[in-house]
């Protein structure tokens, strides 16, 4: 079944084989996390996400959000690139639905617990945090589409 055939039949769940599904995970989900990451560099926030793996490395804060980013991206494309990823601007809104769900699990809930912090701190930091898992999940969102749709 080529790509453009899958997306005219959505409602199937093998209207896009496994592999492509899960290469539209990876590489969404590293072109998301590079972004993301230029932006958590910026705001010096890398070392913080190396702290998770008990290191206070920038480098190491990075590959590990990037390991976090391909992770995220397969567990939006593997099992439902066929509802939500037929079509740009589906992605569009699904990948800015994704983003806000990571953004409340991630650095919300999962970090600071992980961390001993204060869960739900809503601060400057959170809200710039929020923009960062918009970013991420768009374009997560719109490379997997591009991916599925045979394009890359």
């Amino acid at each position: 079944m080529s790509a453009s055939n899958a997306i005219a039949h959505p409602h199937r769940f093998s209207a896009f084989p496994a592999s492509r599904r899960i290469a539209a995970g990876v590489i969404g989900g590293l072109a998301g996390g590079l972004l993301f990451g230029i932006l958590m560099a910026m705001m010096g926030m890398l070392p913080m996400v190396a702290s998770m793996v008990g290191s206070d490395s920038a480098w190491v804060g990075f590959g590990v959000h990037l390991v976090i980013s391909v992770l995220i991206g397969l567990g939006l494309t593997v099992p439902f690139a066929h509802l939500v990823l037929t079509s740009y601007a589906r992605g569009a809104l699904a990948g800015l639905a994704y983003g806000v769900l990571w953004w409340i699990l991630g650095p919300l809930l999962i970090m600071p617990s992980m961390l001993g912090m204060p869960l739900f701190m809503l601060d400057l930091t959170a809200l710039m945090s929020l923009m960062g898992h918009l970013i991420y999940g768009v374009v997560l969102a719109l490379v997997a589409v591009r991916v599925l749709k045979g394009r890359a």
